[in-house]
């Protein structure tokens, strides 16, 4: 088995009769299939010949499971995913190839083979250990039913419809279906036979015991290592699959609820061929898996990760020679798709956190017992305790202050913590630094003269009477304005300066989660439930669309019926009053038309109800989401960054004579970064501050500055033209 792309693997068998047509079926040694009436007739072919890996003529069970599939059993305990699948027209043998006749075990299918092989590989690899389970689904009139929902030991992974969903892997499951673990194979066959009972079957001209459903007979085989201590193992699941067989209502002769299926059988064979044809065409890049459930449920065995096996079954009757080159024509096509089979390998997170944590306690031994030969006798390198951090601080201040030569290297957590220590020496000189610039900044502008504001001014007391004799005339308008924008660059290039060295503000991705389960917790909330609310009506409404479009292609279906039906009808019976009278037929196709109306109608209503719905929870999820964003961004401003207008000075640049008031532009400057100094302290910086607690400051003052110009005259405003 290789992880490359390979061919899908196609076998002939044909079903053993009394009459087979040597004039037309001709197999030559080379395994080819080919119908003779070679030349021509009225202008088309009458010859075809078809490349296959093997024709299987009067060929016993067990030799079709040796050729078949037992490659693709053992394949399944390398890793690779298998499957095997039979195709062909009704009554060509194709339950019986896959199940076999359960009343002589001579006669036993690939299935139980299969599960024969599986436990005889179980035993004989004594060195891995394994588990498997079953599971078998069936799709009737494009349902899926779980054979085996009536074992009440079943393993299911959820329980109400079944629905394929997509797996990360590129992979489908059946969500809903029942997983059974199985022991030996006897429990095995149990489980198959028990699927087998709860099977639909019906009758017909061509098969008494005719499948009206397709089935998939699933084993998942898990392995892991005995020997190996790794937290490695391989799964791998193999796919049995009975199609029901494609039919031609003129030769069986359908009729009522068994037509029906036939109808449904024939369309869901359509579909997988129309996937084979993309499939096979490598200039396609859409492949329509989703248009019905069979299609869906294999999506990985057409074209996946998966060794896949056609089994091709036909008559060799000349009566049904025209269905033979159907199907040959299918499995030609079929041979042509690529599937690209590789090992399925995980690895087993709780095994993987035990043997990391194994090695990790290796390692200290290690380390210990170097610690032991090098006469490092009570070296930890466990992290350190309050009192050992304390220790190392005191001997950077004494090697610092030159107290002390060297600093003994004792580990590697003491080398760390040495480290951290000098870092925080390097931050407080770079903070002192910082903070006499700021204080000679403030200086240079005290003297330009007193400016008085609502109380706040640069951060200095009001100049004594001594000084202000010894100040020069007042200075103008213009020499005020050139001093501010001075400081107020300085100053923020500064602050700049210093909150990239203290208190750099945490990724907005942290800081988000951190506000969903704080502040923003109760938005968050109802977000989640408006999303929920959003996901059943999302899917209420896709089901909606399924039955919707399921409907009308029944209703195109029955009217083409109805209409032909009405084509090939000689005449019209008329009761004794003169009215039409219809035929049986032409009434049950008018009653299932009619109700086929009145559903679409009903659907039709409810889906609009429904999108409606779905549209206004979306609007309420967007509003949330809205919402929830707006309030991170004002939290995260104010708990992390600048206040408002300080960023806007900065984003903007050179501050413009009246862009802002002077009150409000000298209090930022006094505000910045945790900087508050009040009029009544003067040559004093206070760098303690928190951010967070500066922002608070700050907005509860804008607050208070805009009630009081709100209660009184709008001439306690202090505007950047009042400095005339």
């Amino acid at each position: 088995m290789s992880s490359q792309a390979s061919p899908v693997k196609v076998f002939i068998r044909i079903r053993p009769t009394a009459s087979f047509a040597h004039e037309l079926i001709e197999c030559p040694p080379d395994q080819s299939r080919k119908d003779s009436n070679k030349g021509k007739r009225n202008n088309q072919l009458s010859s075809w010949v078809f490349q296959l890996n093997g024709v299987l003529d009067n060929v016993s069970q067990e030799d079709t499971y040796d050729r078949v599939a037992r490659s693709v059993v053992l394949g399944a305990f390398a890793g690779y995913n298998g499957t095997i699948m039979c195709f062909g027209q009704t009554g060509a043998g194709k339950t019986y190839t896959m199940t076999g006749a359960a009343e002589t075990y001579k006669h036993r299918g690939i299935i139980p083979r299969a599960l024969q092989e599986v436990f005889q590989e179980v035993e004989h690899r004594a060195d891995h250990t394994f588990s498997v389970h079953l599971s078998f689904l069936e799709i009737y009139n494009e349902t899926m039913v779980d054979l085996l929902s009536s074992i009440k030991k079943e393993k299911s992974l959820n329980s109400g419809v079944l629905t394929v969903i997509e797996e990360p892997g590129g992979g489908v499951s059946v969500k809903g279906l029942s997983l059974h673990l199985v022991h030996n194979e006897e429990e095995a066959l149990n489980l198959l036979f028990e699927g087998e009972m709860n099977r639909i079957i019906g009758q017909h001209a061509l098969n008494k015991h005719s499948s009206r459903s397709h089935c998939i007979f699933t084993i998942h085989i898990e392995s892991r290592s005995r020997t190996l201590s790794d937290a490695k193992y391989i799964t791998s699941k193999l796919n049995l699959v009975d199609l029901a067989g494609s039919e031609r209502l003129g030769k069986t002769g359908s009729e009522g609820q068994v037509q029906m299926e036939a109808m449904y059988i024939n369309k869901s064979l359509s579909f997988l061929e129309q996937v084979i044809l993309a499939l096979a065409d490598s200039r396609r890049e859409h492949v329509p898996f989703r248009q019905s459930k069979l299609t869906h449920a294999l999506k990985d065995s057409l074209g996946g990760n998966c060794n896949t096996v056609l089994v091709a079954n036909i008559y060799g009757e000349a009566a049904q020679i025209e269905e033979t080159l159907s199907t040959l024509r299918f499995a030609t096509r079929m041979k042509c798709v690529q599937t690209k089979p590789s090992i399925n390998e995980h690895v087993d997170p709780v095994l993987q956190v035990r043997r990391l944590e194994k090695e990790i306690q290796f390692l200290k031994e290690e380390l210990s017992m170097c610690n032991t030969l090098t006469n490092r006798v009570g070296v930890s390198n466990e992290i350190l305790s309050e009192r050992q951090v304390e220790e190392v601080r005191s001997q950077v201040q004494r090697y610092l202050s030159g107290l002390l030569d060297e600093i003994p290297i004792v580990s590697i957590t003491q080398i760390q913590e040495v480290f951290a220590q000098f870092k925080k020496v390097v931050l407080y000189k770079l903070m002192s630094r910082a903070s006499l610039t700021v204080l000679q900044v403030q200086g240079s502008v005290g003297a330009v003269g007193e400016v008085e504001s609502c109380g706040y001014g640069l951060g200095l007391a009001k100049s004594s009477q001594k000084h202000q004799r010894n100040v020069s005339p007042k200075p103008s308008k213009a020499r005020k304005d050139k001093q501010i924008i001075l400081l107020l660059r300085t100053r923020l290039n500064i602050n700049v300066k210093l909150n990239v060295f203290l208190s750099s503000p945490p990724p907005k991705t942290e800081a988000f989660e951190d506000f969903k389960a704080e502040r923003g917790s109760e938005i968050n909330r109802i977000l989640k439930e408006n999303k929920a609310v959003l996901s059943e009506r999302t899917t209420q409404l896709r089901i909606l669309t399924d039955v919707i479009n399921t409907t009308k292609r029944d209703l195109d279906y029955i009217t083409y019926e109805l209409r032909q039906f009405r084509e090939r009808k000689q005449g019209q019976f008329v009761s004794a009053e003169g009215e039409p009278v219809l035929e049986e037929a032409e009434l049950s196709l008018v009653m299932q038309l009619k109700e086929l109306k009145n559903r679409y109608r009903q659907t039709y209503e409810d889906f609009r109800s429904t999108k409606t719905e779905v549209s206004y929870c979306q609007h309420l999820v967007n509003q949330c989401r809205t919402r929830l964003l707006t309030e991170f961004e004002r939290w995260y401003n104010e708990s992390f960054l600048f206040p408002g207008d300080v960023l806007s000075v900065l984003e903007t640049g050179p501050v413009r004579p009246g862009h802002i008031p002077v009150d409000k532009a000298l209090t930022l400057v006094s505000n910045i970064q945790g900087c508050q100094v009040f009029t009544t302290q003067p040559a004093q910086l206070l760098l303690t501050t928190s951010p967070i607690v500066t922002a608070s400051f700050y907005n509860a003052y804008n607050r208070t500055l805009k009630r009081v110009r709100h209660l009184h005259t709008p001439d306690t405003s202090f505007h950047y033209s009042a400095l005339k």
